[in-house]
């Protein structure tokens, strides 16, 4: 397993997804949020996302694919 920080921005229809719901249904990544801001039309989160490496990049991946802005903010700690 492999664990690291991220910040999550997102805007528009997205605030209405259940995007880190489905980070963790469709990718087997495990998401704990430790600070959000979520308004009427753009919102952060700050969590720390763990899983198999591969399932990780993959998530990632899709988090850009969908219009999600992805910064690592911490790095990956292989436990």
């Amino acid at each position: 397993m492999a664990r690291f920080k991220a910040k999550l921005w997102y805007e528009g229809e997205l605030i209405n997804e259940p995007v880190i719901a489905t980070l963790a249904r469709d990718h087997g990544v495990i998401a704990n949020i430790r600070r959000a801001n979520v308004e009427d039309d753009s919102g952060w989160i700050v969590c720390e996302l763990e899983g198999n490496p591969d399932n990780l990049e993959q998530a990632i991946e899709w988090l850009r694919g969908v219009g999600v802005d992805v910064e690592l903010v911490g790095d990956v700690v292989e436990s």
